[in-house]
This record gives C-alpha cells, sequence and structure tokens, in this order.
C-alpha cells in the first residue's frame, strides 16, 4: 500500500515549504517579566507547520521542535516532536494517521487506534502551540472532544478581557479545559469569526503572549485569578460541611504524636469550633453533641504537615483528601501567596491551612524568579524585613545566593527571629552552609552534593540532579568525612527536608511507571497515569539506569541513618500534593524508621518546625481540630494511609471519597462512616453526606 502524504511528512521524508509563510512569535515571562523562553510557529500554504518551544528557569526547560499537519476536522493528521525535556531526557515523538487509523510513539509510550476520526491526540511534549491546535479542534467538535490515547475534552469559555486602545483594542477570552488532568486547564483566545490561541498564563508564575504584549500580562493573570476563584468558591462549598455546635467522633484509637505510638483504649474526640474541647476515654457520658461520627476502632491522626509545597488554588483538594492539613510553603510569587492564604482563611479556598517559607535568591542568569532576587546585603535585609512584618516563620535561600552575603543575612534572619533553610548556594558545600547557620537544607540531592562537588561545579545547572544519580552509590557512609558531617548536623540541631518521593525520577527510565506512583497509578484517569510514564532523566543504557539506581536506593539508606543518629526530619513532597507525601512516609519506612516515628515526622516535627506545635500536630484538648481517620493501622503498615476515610479542619468536615471522585479519582475507601446529626437514626456507614 502506497503511504498516505502525512506518514511520508511525520517520518520526515517530506518537502515543508516557508515560502512566503509568516512566522508567529509568542515570548514566556516568568514572575516579574523576565523573558525565559519562546514560542514560535510557520505555516505554510499547505498547511505544514512548525514550531519551537525553548523555555529554560532555575537551570532547566525543555527544548523542543514540532512539526504538524491537521485534517479537514482540526485535529491532528501528522505530528512529530524532538528535542529534550526538563531534565534532559531525548524527545522523539510520533504521531500518524493513515485513513481511520492512527499510530503514535515517544520515550515514553506507544500506541495504535483502528478508529481515530475526530479524536486528538495529545501530545506528550508539546509546548504552547499544541495548546492552539488543540483548542481549534475543540470549537469546531462543539466543545467536546475525544482525545488519544484516551479520555474526553470538555472546553468552554468562562471570562473576556478587552486589552488595549482604539485601533489596537482586542477583546480575548478565557477558555477552561477539562479532561487533560485532575484540574481544569486554561488559555486565552482572540476572539471574532476566526478565534486563535492568544496566550497561556499561570498567575504569579508564568505566561506565553505574543511578542508586544507583554504589558497585557498583569490584566489576563488578575481576570483569570478571578475566574478561577468562583469555580474555586463552589468547591469548597460542596466539598466542605460546615461543623456549627459541638461534634464528636467516637470509638477511635488516638495516636500520640509525642511518642510516635497509639493511646491505650478507644477514645472520643470532642471538637468545637475548629478547637478540641476535651479527648475522653470512649463511652464516657457525653454532653449533647450536635453531631456524631463512629470511627468503629479506626485510627485518628492529627492533621498531617507537607513541609516542601508551593501552594497553588487548585491541589488543595489532593491534600485534604490525603490528610494534610497543614502545608508548609516553601517559595512562591509573594503577591500570589498572600492571595492564596487570605482566601483560605476566609473558606473561599478549598485547601489546607498554609504556613509560608520566604524566597530568598541572588541576581544571576540561572535565578529562579521566585520571590525576591536580590543583588546587595541590603535587598537581602529588606527582603527578610518583608517577610518577618508578614508573618512568616523563615526564609529559604535558593541556589544564586551570593555566597559573600551568606552569613549576614543568616545572622539577620535570626534575628528577626526567622529560621533560614534552602539549598546550597552554587559553589558551596552543605557542610559550609551549616556553618554559616543554615536550620535546615532542602532536599535530599543538596545534602549528598557535599561530598560529591569541587569549587567549580555549578549546581544551579542540570548537575545537581545529574551528579547525586552518577555518583552516591560511591559514597562510603562509614568513612570519616561523612560521619564528622552527620556529626555537624547533629550538634548543631540541622534539620534535614528530603523530598525523597520527588527524586524518585532520579532512577525511572522514560516508558516505565514511576515506583513514587505505582500503588495508586490506576485509581487516577488515564491523561494523569501517561504522566506517571516519563522521568526525564536521560538515561542511554541499562548500566546507567542500573547506577542510578543503586544511587537512589542509597539515597534512601541515607536518610534512615541521619534519623537513627539523630539529625531532625521533616517530611514534604514538591511533588504531586497529598499522594506524594503518603510515598514519602512509606520510603521513610523503607529506609528503617519505623512506621509511627514516620507519622511523627509527619505530625509533631511538622508543627514544630513550622512554629505552630503549641496550635496542632497533636490530639489534645485546645489544639487545633485537624484531624484524620484512617482505615487501617499506619503505626503498623505506613501504607494504609492512603486509606483515609474523613477528615475535620477549619471547622469543617471532609469526605475523601466525594473530593476524589470530583476530581476524576478512583477512591481508595467507599461507604466509610458518616456524620450523624442529633436526633437521627442513621447508622454508621450509611451514606448521608459528608
Amino acid at each position: 500500500m502506497r503511504p498516505n502524504r502525512a506518514w511520508v511528512w511525520a517520518l520526515g521524508l517530506g518537502i515543508v515549504a516557508t515560502v512566503n509563510a509568516a512566522e508567529r512569535r509568542w515570548v514566556v515571562l516568568v514572575d516579574n517579566g523576565k523573558v525565559a523562553g519562546e514560542q514560535t510557529v510557520t505555516c505554510d500554504a499547505q498547511g505544514d507547520c512548525r514550531g519551537r518551544f525553548v523555555f529554560k528557569d532555575n537551570g532547566r526547560g525543555p527544548e523542543i521542535d514540532e512539526r504538524w499537519r491537521v485534517a479537514a476536522d482540526g485535529t491532528y493528521d501528522a505530528y512529530v516532536a524532538t528535542g529534550t525535556t526538563t531534565f534532559g531526557s531525548k524527545v522523539d515523538e510520533r504521531f500518524t494517521r493513515t485513513g481511520v487509523e492512527a499510530n503514535w510513539s515517544s520515550s515514553t509510550e506507544q500506541g495504535r487506534s483502528a478508529e481515530s476520526t475526530g479524536r486528538f491526540y495529545v501530545p506528550f511534549n508539546g509546548g504552547p502551540a499544541s495548546s492552539e491546535v488543540l483548542y481549534r479542534a475543540a470549537a469546531k467538535a462543539g466543545g467536546r472532544l475525544d482525545l488519544l490515547p484516551a479520555g474526553t475534552l470538555v472546553q468552554r469559555e468562562v471570562a473576556r478581557l478587552d486589552l488595549g486602545e482604539g485601533a489596537a483594542r482586542k477583546t480575548v477570552a478565557l477558555v477552561a479545559q477539562t479532561g487533560l488532568g485532575l484540574t481544569p486547564s486554561y488559555l486565552w483566545v482572540t476572539t471574532g469569526d476566526t478565534p486563535d490561541f492568544y496566550a497561556f498564563v499561570v498567575p504569579g508564575y508564568l505566561a506565553a503572549v505574543p511578542a508586544g504584549d507583554e504589558a497585557a500580562v498583569p490584566a489576563l493573570a488578575a481576570a483569570q485569578e478571578k475566574a478561577e476563584a468562583e469555580l474555586l468558591k463552589g468547591m469548597a462549598a460542596r466539598l466542605g460541611a460546615p461543623m456549627p455546635g459541638l461534634s464528636v467522633v467516637r470509638n477511635v484509637r488516638v495516636f500520640d504524636s509525642e511518642v510516635g505510638a497509639l493511646q491505650d483504649g478507644l477514645k472520643d474526640v470532642y471538637v468545637l469550633r475548629g478547637r478540641i474541647s476535651a479527648v475522653l476515654p470512649a463511652g464516657s457520658p457525653g454532653v449533647g453533641a450536635a453531631r456524631s461520627l463512629d470511627g468503629g476502632g479506626r485510627v485518628l491522626l492529627p492533621g498531617l504537615f507537607d513541609m516542601h509545597a508551593h501552594a497553588g488554588r487548585w491541589e488543595g483538594g489532593l491534600n485534604l483528601a490525603a490528610g494534610v492539613t497543614t502545608v508548609r510553603d516553601m517559595g512562591n510569587d509573594n503577591a500570589t501567596l498572600q492571595r492564596i492564604i487570605d482566601e483560605t482563611a476566609a473558606g473561599e479556598l478549598f485547601g489546607p491551612q498554609i504556613v509560608p517559607a520566604g524566597f530568598l535568591e541572588g541576581e544571576s542568569p540561572l535565578s529562579a524568579r521566585n520571590g525576591f532576587v536580590i543583588s546587595t546585603l541590603d535587598e537581602a535585609k529588606a527582603a527578610v524585613d518583608w517577610y518577618a512584618e508578614r508573618g512568616y516563620v523563615q526564609v529559604k535561600v535558593y541556589n544564586s545566593f551570593p555566597r559573600r552575603f551568606l552569613r549576614e543575612t543568616v545572622a539577620y534572619a535570626h534575628s528577626r527571629d526567622l529560621r533560614v533553610s534552602g539549598h546550597v548556594p552554587a559553589f558551596m558545600r552543605a557542610r559550609g552552609a551549616v556553618e554559616a547557620g543554615f536550620d535546615e537544607i532542602n532536599h535530599v540531592n543538596q545534602v549528598l552534593l557535599n561530598f560529591l562537588v569541587n569549587d567549580k561545579t555549578d549546581t544551579r545547572t542540570l548537575e545537581r540532579f545529574y551528579l547525586p544519580a552518577a555518583r552516591t552509590a560511591e559514597i562510603d557512609f562509614d568513612s570519616a568525612p561523612v560521619q564528622d558531617f552527620i556529626r555537624l548536623l547533629v550538634d548543631r540541631g540541622t534539620v534535614i527536608d528530603p523530598t525523597l518521593a520527588t527524586f524518585d525520577f532520579l532512577r525511572q527510565k522514560d516508558g516505565t511507571l514511576s515506583p513514587a506512583y505505582a500503588a495508586i497509578a490506576d485509581h487516577f484517569p488515564p491523561t494523569v497515569q501517561r504522566g506517571f510514564r516519563s522521568g526525564g532523566m536521560d538515561i542511554p543504557d541499562a548500566a546507567t539506569q542500573q547506577r542510578y539506581e543503586k544511587s537512589y536506593m542509597a539515597m534512601v539508606e541515607f536518610i534512615g541513618r541521619l534519623h537513627r543518629a539523630g539529625v531532625p526530619l521533616v517530611a514534604g513532597t514538591d511533588a504531586m500534593a497529598g499522594f506524594t507525601l503518603q510515598r514519602e512516609l512509606e520510603l521513610y519506612t523503607m529506609a528503617g524508621i519505623p512506621p509511627g516515628e514516620a507519622l511523627r515526622i509527619a505530625t509533631r516535627n511538622g508543627a514544630r518546625y513550622s512554629g505552630v506545635e503549641q496550635d496542632r500536630g497533636r490530639i489534645a484538648p485546645g489544639y487545633r481540630a485537624d484531624l484524620v481517620l484512617v482505615d487501617g493501622d499506619p503505626t503498623r503498615d505506613i501504607t494504609t494511609l492512603r486509606r483515609t476515610v474523613a477528615v475535620v479542619t477549619q471547622g469543617r468536615s471532609i469526605d475523601p471519597a466525594a473530593v476524589y471522585r470530583e476530581l476524576g479519582i478512583k477512591p481508595f475507601v467507599d461507604g466509610g462512616p458518616r456524620w450523624v446529626e442529633t436526633g437521627t437514626a442513621t447508622p454508621s456507614g450509611a451514606s448521608s453526606g459528608p
């Protein structure tokens, strides 16, 4: 059979004309308006298009070259992407359609559809240009479009905005798309007879806008935040039930976070106005609670802490359903984080309470652009003052922070009663950061680089990932340098925030299922499961993968050694909310830390090193009623932590199963205990709502 033109073209054998083709260009901006990349698109008269997407922030980012042709219905007839991903793995993605049959392949998957008519192939590595093609195809289909490899996209307009003046005036529309992930995706499009992609905005972080329209970003971000807020208010109202008056959780085994074990006997825990009012032996005479929930002998934990998050407005449900009631934000756009905190406090945002840590970076070509980016010591001190005056508990120093200002900046932060944590600034070792006064080091790789770098190693680049992946297994943890460093950490009381689960990607070859999410993958929609098969590291052969695997397991072992030596740990994610924290604690048990101790790290240690240990982190009278009911005993088997059946926080009750269903996730437990209002006879286990 003679191949059709699209098939030949996708193999790179066709000729793509560019005569008289006009290039369209978008610039990608981060945080304070710094240009961090671009998207260009050129299409010829025959409909063959080329695109190039480059984005570099924080010393990493993708470089993708795309080519495509669309069919009459707007779906791809052929698509090719080549280049590198954020962490350096190779991109070689191809989609072809012959008649009604479609085939696709990439480093992560291969697939075929015998009937692809009207179905849109979603590129795994596409840039903003692929969003435009998808938008047009969905618009042609009336707003609902079947996807390849699986799923259905629904898109609708949610807002409009007028930009510019006079002849340059234009109206753009905000479109929300559902079906690509767990939360809506947004893009801005032009209006009129032939709408086109206009901009992509992540408020507080980045924006891709047409070159020359950079000044429109603040208005676009503000309008998008307003539209999102209305949707999020609805989620908060649906999924969190107020608890006025006195409530009681009966017949539960209470986890004592002070000792890392269950208390003796069953307890009744009373809650009033968001606080624990009493903890009594089960069956003690009641005082007229307005509602009760029969725990049926299940384990009741204090709310969990995720000590390494970068809070957004949409992942709150994932946190709460997993029992994470407090997150420590470790770097964000300052204005965005302040709004998130305010909206959460007002009950307008469905999410955990936030403990803010201020981001402090130095100016360089490889700077991350969150928080404050400074060039002088006075600027660093002014940033510390800003954070102290707004109730931040600590500052986080980042990769490009100037070494010559480090000791004085740390001392100044301490003088303002702020803790200091962070990455180790480039061309330093972790020992130097600890000796300069760091209270905490973030990420296991930053700790282990202490034994791997020299004074020429630039850890602002991908070296901060590839060096630990290649060489951690070579480190002798019993050697004098390692033992001396561990003693320094113990003597100084330096906390380690390992984020082990996040660094699982170091050993993951594209196309294999991430061990970090293997236990939960089949609960997710196919479009999300797809992402669990992308690691991003350049792992060219089996020998490299074996070496990276050994290094990763050595990282896990090292964290266990730190704990046994007396180094304080906190549990954080820096990845998918909720589920990553559960995996983090599982990895601690694999490192030899008992499950009860792992839970203690995620509760008591979280509260202590967030500065809120007198307010939460325990189940005791006077403490905030952040409560998590688990169907199983996580002090014996930490994996039962995924079987959360009820959560109480911020004066509301939450049904995790209902949250998961809202997000398109198959619940881990269905038909759990339900609240019963006084005077009703609804039995425990009946479905009467959260």
